[in-house]
C-alpha cells in the first residue's frame, strides 16, 4: 500500500462510488485514500455494510463540503420481508419475532395503496443499532454490549413511496415487497420496514437496500471501486457539480475575488440563499450565502 499523504495530492474533487455489499462506508474511504494518496478523504452519508449503491466520496479540500451534503434528500430501493422481525430491523440481525403474513400483503392493489399512504411527515424513532451518539457513545456499540440507549424520535418526511413489486416467497424465502422511497435526511429505511411489519401485524425487516441517489449523484453515474482503482483521477468530478441546485454567481472584479477568498463579505443584490461563486476565469471559488444584501463565503475551495 502506498504511503498516504495529507494535503499533498493537489486534488479537490468528488466521485460517486457504487458501494458493494459487505464493505462499510469507512472501508470505502480507506480504499480511496490509498488510491489517491490523500489522507483527506470522506463520505457524505453512511451506508450499512449490507447496503449497496451511491456513496459520494470527497477528496482533498472537497471534504469541507460534508456539512452541506449530508442533509440532502436521498432515494432508495428496498426489499421488505414480512413474517419476521429482527433486533437490528434488517436481515443481518437475529430474528426476535415472527408472525403469520396476512393474505392481503400479497395483493398488489392493497400493497400499492399501503405504500403510498407512507408519504408525508412523521416522527420516527431511530433504531437502537444506529450510529447516533448519546453522551459520546454510539447507540449501536451500546446495543451490541447489551445496553439500550434511549433515543429521541426525529421529524422525517417521506416525499415519495412507490410499490415496485410483490413476491410471494417460497417457504425458505419470506413474502416481500420491493419499494422505492425518496426521503428527507435522517430517515432510517429499516425503521420504515419495521414499522410496516408492525402495522400489518406480522413483523417485517429490511431484506436488501440500494441507495439510488444522494448528494446529486445518481446510481447510473456511480462507479465501482475497481473503476476508481483503474482510472483514478479521470473519474473525479469538479467540486461544484455537487451544488447544481444552487444558482451561479460570477464575481466581476479582481478586488472582489480577493475579498471572497479572504472570507470577507460582498454586497449582494440578489435573493437570499446559497450560491456557487466563480472567479472571472471560471474557477469555482466558494459556496456562499446571500442574506440581507450581503454575500458571505461558507466554504472556500480555490485558495487552499
Amino acid at each position: 500500500m502506498p504511503r498516504v499523504k495529507r494535503g499533498l495530492s493537489g486534488l479537490s474533487l468528488v466521485v460517486g462510488v457504487n458501494k458493494p455489499a459487505g464493505m462499510s462506508s469507512h472501508d470505502v474511504v480507506n480504499r480511496c485514500r490509498s488510491i489517491f494518496g490523500e489522507r483527506r478523504v470522506g463520505h457524505t452519508g453512511t451506508l450499512d455494510p449490507m447496503a449497496t449503491g451511491v456513496l459520494p466520496i470527497c477528496v482533498g479540500p472537497a471534504t469541507r463540503l460534508g456539512a452541506y451534503l449530508t442533509g440532502h434528500d436521498k432515494r432508495y430501493r428496498v426489499s421488505i420481508a414480512f413474517g419476521a422481525g429482527t433486533d437490528t430491523d434488517d436481515a443481518a440481525g437475529t430474528v426476535v419475532r415472527t408472525g403469520e403474513v396476512p393474505d392481503r400483503v400479497l395483493d398488489p392493489e392493497f400493497a400499492a395503496a399501503f405504500v403510498a399512504s407512507l408519504v408525508g411527515r412523521r416522527k420516527q424513532m431511530p433504531p437502537a443499532y444506529s450510529a447516533i451518539k448519546v453522551n459520546g457513545k454510539k447507540s449501536c456499540e451500546a446495543a451490541r454490549a447489551g445496553n439500550i440507549i434511549d433515543l429521541a424520535p426525529r421529524d422525517i418526511e417521506v416525499y415519495d413511496a412507490r410499490l415496485l413489486g410483490v413476491h410471494e416467497g417460497d417457504g425458505e424465502e419470506l413474502p416481500s415487497w420491493d419499494v422505492s422511497f425518496e426521503v428527507s435526511k435522517g430517515t432510517y429505511i429499516r425503521t420504515l420496514c419495521h414499522d410496516l411489519g408492525q402495522a400489518l401485524g406480522c413483523g417485517g425487516c429490511m431484506a436488501a437496500l440500494r441507495r439510488t441517489e444522494a448528494s446529486n449523484f445518481r446510481i447510473d453515474e456511480a462507479v465501482t471501486l475497481e473503476d476508481v482503482q483503474r482510472e483514478g483521477e479521470a473519474l473525479l468530478r469538479p467540486t461544484d457539480s455537487l451544488f447544481r441546485q444552487y444558482p451561479a454567481y460570477t464575481i466581476p472584479s479582481t478586488e472582489q475575488e480577493r475579498k471572497c477568498l479572504c472570507g470577507n463579505p460582498l454586497r449582494a443584490k440578489f435573493p437570499d440563499g446559497l450560491y456557487r461563486v466563480y472567479g472571472r476565469d471560471g474557477a469555482f471559488l466558494a459556496l456562499s450565502e446571500a442574506k440581507d444584501g450581503t454575500l458571505t463565503s461558507k466554504r472556500n475551495f480555490f485558495s487552499v
